[in-house]
Formats: structure tokens, sequence, C-alpha cells
């Protein structure tokens, strides 16, 4: 089965002779009709803001669009606070989340005026006694063995990202203490997930927090961050989520826990720009020895997700989209032995000669 694609072979061929492969290539269309989409299932949220994960695709250009398009910026390290901020995305626009952070990131980030979400308890001694605590102050939940991660990012208790609850609702309990008037809450359980209960299973978890933190410290979450982790599909017969269902069943969910006034927001990335990003490579030469090998001009050093973690990607002969396939290749690049090969993936294809 083959892919939609929204160029022609003509279209890459003139390209190609302005531009040498391998090189990437971006549909501006595709990404701001997604962002769109996203953006119209929560339009019932008055303040609801999708901050576009940058590591997913930390292009200042694709920002900026993404900035046109009303989002705002995810943002985990001092780079891609500069990108965010070369795209003109600044302030509560921007949600620094990270871990393991220096000193001199979180100052800047205040300096910015961004929206920070804290990973460790620990940090708010941290910056407190660095730099003084901003405003507002968001806290990142790790549920534990109280929720299941997912093939791709494991099990919530081994990832090095979160707070226990017991160590949340001190932060929360603190950080009011200390003067902080306005709080968040965040969590990231899942990536590339296209089931739709685990998004609204997650809802319902940090609803019931944002409750319990209202009923114990008299505390107003104005801010919760489902997170991203929304699933792209990567091979052609799998069904993209339905995000109008999605924003459906979390507006039922918010109703249901009477969560009005409250700010929601994501942290999407792949799932905005995945679907639309096209890696165009040439095959240099074919060998025939065990196996039929396709040659790119492309390695891995271009897209590493294959020779990684054995993740699917799927590859398009531009011109024989529609010709039954016939033979099957290992799709390999010129870098060194094993665990250097490009793609470590076969495929079923018409001939490549």
């Amino acid at each position: 089965m083959a892919k939609l694609l929204p160029f022609t072979k003509a279209a890459i061929e003139s390209l190609v002779a302005q531009h040498s492969t391998p090189f990437y290539l971006y549909d501006e269309q595709g990404i701001r009709e997604t962002a769109r989409r996203l953006i119209a299932a929560f339009s019932w949220n008055q303040e609801f803001k999708e901050f576009f994960a940058v590591k997913a695709t930390p292009n200042p250009h694709i920002l900026s669009l993404l900035k046109e398009e009303g989002c705002g910026a995810d943002c985990s390290s001092l780079p891609e606070l500069f990108l965010a901020e070369r795209a003109g995305i600044s302030g509560e626009d921007i949600m620094f989340s990270s871990n393991d952070t220096p000193i001199e990131e979180f100052k800047r980030a205040k300096e910015m005026g961004t929206l920070i979400n804290l990973d460790a308890l620990e940090h708010l001694e941290y910056i407190k006694r660095h730099i003084g605590l901003p405003e507002f102050l968001s806290f990142r939940y790790n549920p534990g063995p109280l929720r299941k991660g997912n093939a791709i990012i494991g099990k919530p208790e081994e990832a090095k990202f979160g707070m226990t609850l017991e160590q949340l609702f001190e932060g929360y309990r603190l950080a009011k203490k200390e003067g902080v008037t306005r709080f968040g809450l965040h969590t990231m359980v899942a990536s590339n997930e296209r089931n739709l209960d685990y998004f609204v299973e997650t809802a319902r978890m940090l609803f019931e927090i944002a409750l319990e933190v209202r009923k114990k410290f008299g505390i107003r979450i104005e801010l919760v961050n489902l997170g991203g982790g929304v699933g792209i599909p990567y091979r052609p017969e799998d069904e993209a989520v339905d995000i109008e269902a999605f924003g459906v069943r979390i507006r039922e969910l918010y109703a249901k826990y009477e969560m009005a006034h409250t700010e929601l927001a994501m942290e999407c990335g792949r799932y905005i720009t995945g679907p639309h990003g096209y890696l165009v490579a040439r095959v240099r030469h074919i060998k025939e020895t065990y196996r039929k090998y396709a040659g790119l001009d492309a390695t891995m050093a271009n897209l590493m997700r294959p020779g990684m973690y054995g993740a699917y990607h799927h590859i398009t002969i531009l011109g024989k989209e529609n010709i039954p396939a016939t033979e099957v290749y290992d799709v390999v690049g010129s870098l060194c032995e094993n665990n250097d090969k490009f793609a470590i993936q076969r495929i079923a294809a018409t001939t490549l000669a």
C-alpha cells in the first residue's frame, strides 16, 4: 500500500536540481492544517494552548509558522529557549520543562517570563536559593506503577522524569508558603500512542489531582498540561488519531470534574510535524550478495530512528508508487558496520535497478 505524497516526482526532480541529496522536505500546508485541527478540537477551552515540542523539529522557520497558527513552545534547554525566542515566541507562550537543569537555564527561563515546570521537588529550593521563585510554577507528576507507559516510553516508575504524588503535594505546599501565587500541573507518560483511552485516563488522573490540591491547600490549578505523545500512522495501513473525538472526550471529562476556568494545554511535537516531513535521498548503488542491498546517499546520521531501535519508516520510490512489489531489499547507508547501517530495514519493492 502506497502512502499519499503532497508532491510529484517532477517537483522533487526540480528541487534536486537545486539542492543536493539527502535533504529534508516539510509540507507547510500539512503542518498548518494539523496544528489548526488540534487547536480547533480544544477550542471549547477558551485558553487552550498547544506548546509545540521544540525538540521534535528544532527549526526556527517551522516554529515561526506554528506561532502564526497560535502555537507556543515547549522548551527543555537553553538552545530551545533561544530558538523559540528567535521565532518570536516569548513569555507565557513558552513552557520550560527540563530535568537535571543548570541554574543558568532556569535564570534565562525566568527572565523570559516563561511558565516554569519543575521536574523535581529538590529544584524548588535550588531556584529559591539562586534566583528566587517566580510568580508561576508548575510541577511534573510521575504516577509510577499507578499508570502504564507504552513500548516507547517504558514504565513510568523507571523513568527519571517527574515527582511522586507525595512530592507533588509537598511542592505545592512549599511553593504557596514561599509566595508563589499561580500554579500548573503536568505529566507525560506515553509516546507515539494512538489509543485515545490512554489520554482520557491521563486527563482523569490530572483532574483528580487538581481537585485534591484545591481541597488540601486551597490552591487553584490554573493550567493543566496533558502532555504530548499523540501518535501518528507510520505504516500506510495505520489509522490516524481522531483528534476531534479526542477533544470531545476530554470536554466531557472536563465538565464531569467541574474544571471550569482551568486552562488546558498540550505539548505535541511528532503529531504536528511528523506526518509532514520527508527525507529525500537517492539510491547510489545496488549490491547483491546473500541479500539485496539498496545503498542510499543518506545515512543513519540523517535518520536515526530505524537504526537505533528498529522503528518502522515508510519508504516510497518516486514514480513507482503503484507498481506491484516484487523484490526485497535491505536499505542501507554508507557508515560503518552493524550498528551504523542506515535503516537495517527490509522493504518489498519494485526493482530499484
